[in-house]
């Protein structure tokens, strides 16, 4: 079977919103960048998947045309949180089905200030089965984010069923800001102390201030080539898609009494084993994941789902330093969605563009030793969960 390979990342810094450059602006720098790290002209991409969540149709159009105009077909995607790594999936399927030789994948982010809010309210709600399976569950507050309610919900639960003290969940955004330090990408790179980050202001459940993502705007870009062009054209495309998988929820996620199941617990688990056994390999051969994570909770519940420890093992996991540089993986070397910031649309690429860099041995003072596999982890309510491993070729 064809494998993709990665021929070229590119990526801007994050910016809070407003100090950020217009979106279709970002998109172009992003995509100028992944072009000229592969070493490719634009009159060689053959088709081009866009990905953004706040912006009109046919927006992937707009900043495409930025870069060219030369009538390849641009597809423009919406899957919420998962939105880059979607545009991803198409793209690496194109090449591996032989419909295309080199395939763009983008992803930009223009987003306001604040939580995350419905854009439509005169209309019955995307999210309604997953919200009202939280109000079922968990007592409403009307003072909290709706998302943050969500993944907070999830915490309890894993909390209920372990034991596991609130401060755990806030060691993950101490080594966060620890790893973003390293990431010149990198939106909050200021380091948190525990007492910070439990003292800030409380959301829901074990969840605070300092362990949610802050909105953010910001673009990314990855060029995937065939193995055959990339011979053809000299191209160092030595990093390559392994194995990927895409899930959706599944019908028990909204029959029992789960937040942990709302946010995409099973999604994460049947994508990740997905991958696994296409890939003949395990959780003990990867070195550095890019997670999902929104809010600790959602990290700590995929350090589980993901099989990177036992279920109920992710506070020991936490506690013993096994997440970060020197322990079992290392988790979010790029300061993760906690610290880089997360442009939903853009977010699944920046993952890649990190792990990208990684197994290059480009990853400067972040760079993880011994790079043979980088897994990446893309969630988005509503739902959808891409899981991709990458390895060299």
């Amino acid at each position: 079977m064809i494998r993709a390979r990665i021929a070229g990342v590119g990526m801007i810094p994050f910016a809070k919103p407003g100090q950020s450059e217009d979106w279709d602006v970002m998109a172009e720098k992003a995509i100028r960048l992944a072009l000229s790290d592969a070493g490719v002209g634009y009159d060689k991409v053959q088709q081009a998947y866009a990905g953004y969540v706040y912006a009109d149709s046919t927006a992937g159009q707009s900043a495409a045309y930025r870069v060219g105009c030369t009538g390849i077909p641009i597809v423009n995607v919406n899957n919420n949180c998962s939105t880059g790594s979607t545009a991803l999936w198409l793209a690496r399927a194109a090449i591996e089905s032989g419909m295309a030789d080199c395939v763009l994948a983008f992803g930009f982010e223009q987003m306001l200030p604040g939580a995350l809010g419905a854009v439509f309210n005169d209309r019955k709600r995307t999210l309604d089965h997953h919200l009202s399976l939280q109000e079922r569950i968990h007592e409403q507050d009307d003072t909290s984010p709706l998302v943050a309610q969500q993944f907070g919900g999830a915490g309890l639960d894993y909390q209920q069923r372990y034991g596991t003290r609130d401060e755990v969940f806030g060691l993950i955004s101490v080594k966060a800001r620890a790893h973003a330090a390293n990431n010149p990408m990198a939106l909050l790179r200021a380091p948190l102390t525990l007492e910070e980050v439990m003292g800030s202001q409380h959301l829901y459940g074990p969840l605070t201030r300092f362990q949610a993502c802050p909105p953010t705007c910001g673009a990314a870009a990855a060029l995937l080539v065939s193995p055959s062009f990339a011979a053809k054209h000299g191209l160092n495309a030595r990093v390559e898609i392994v194995a990927q998988s895409m899930t959706t929820d599944y019908a028990a996620t909204f029959e029992g009494a789960s937040m942990m199941s709302a946010v995409g617990y099973e999604m994460t688990h049947e994508a990740a084993q997905a991958v696994y056994e296409h890939a003949g390999i395990g959780p003990d051969d990867i070195q550095a994941i890019e997670l999902h994570d929104c809010f600790t909770a959602n990290e700590l519940i995929s350090y589980e789902a993901l099989g990177l420890c036992p279920e109920g093992g992710a506070e020991a996991y936490i506690r013993d330093g096994r997440n970060s540089y020197s322990g079992d993986h290392v988790t979010n070397p790029s300061g993760g969605l906690l610290s880089k910031g997360h442009p939903l649309g853009a977010t699944g690429l920046a993952q890649c563009y990190e792990l990208t860099h990684q197994l290059r041995g480009t990853a400067d003072a972040r760079q993880v030793d011994g790079m043979r596999f980088g897994l990446q982890h893309n969630l988005g309510l509503g739902g959808a969960c891409v899981v991709t491993l990458y390895g060299r070729a």
